[in-house]
């Protein structure tokens, strides 16, 4: 009996696998994700991304299987809170910078929630992935800033326009590309913030 027959085939997959450093793997999620942004999630082929990054595609097919599955795991690597460590000692101050993180990069990830989104509609790993990856965290944060504004008792517990403000924030970086062609830059969720969310909050 070969190694390989006693190893049995999970183990020579893995092995397999295991050839792919992990900077290598981050080379091709972030080349898949650039193209999606750039062509289209139905433009993007596993043989194309292959050709950009120099290698087989087989080696693409034999790690994911499927362009989903290939995407969905370029998502997940790709999660990340921007919102980490924003801690002003304000609601309204970390409002603020939460604008701001938000703002820095509304613009690949607009472009990434619109290439995607007939394919995550029809394709629940990708819903759930994106929502891993992009959404989900993001919130969370969010929550945390409004969570700390009531314990310091800046904003009332019972307040109607909490549950709104992320919301708020998410629906305008996705609005101002379709309605005025720009991304939403920090300097416009800023203004969004000061002007729209800081009063109905009762705060300056």
């Amino acid at each position: 009996m070969t190694s390989q027959a006693a190893d049995g085939p999970q183990t020579v997959a893995a092995s397999r696998r295991s050839k792919i450093t992990p900077e290598r793997e981050r080379e091709f999620f972030d080349a898949v994700l650039e193209r999606i942004r750039e062509c289209g999630y139905d433009s993007v082929t596993m043989e194309g991304v292959a050709a950009s990054t120099r290698c087989s595609k087989s080696t693409l097919y034999r790690q994911w299987k499927t362009k989903p599955q290939f995407v969905a795991a370029a998502l997940r690597a790709s999660r990340r809170t921007r919102f980490d460590g924003i801690d002003t000692g304000t609601l309204a101050g970390d409002l603020r910078e939460a604008a701001r993180a938000a703002g820095a990069w509304s613009g690949k990830d607009t472009r990434l929630f619109q290439a995607l989104g007939h394919a995550v509609m029809q394709d629940p790993e990708l819903r759930r992935a994106l929502r891993e990856a992009l959404v989900d965290p993001e919130l969370d944060a969010l929550k945390e800033i409004l969570r700390r504004g009531v314990e310091r008792g800046e904003v009332a517990a019972d307040h109607p326009a909490l549950e709104y403000v992320p919301a708020q924030i998410f629906g305008v970086l996705r609005a101002r590309p379709v309605l005025e062609g720009e991304d939403a830059d920090p300097e416009y969720i800023v203004r969004f913030v000061e002007a729209a969310v800081l009063p109905t909050l009762g705060l300056d």
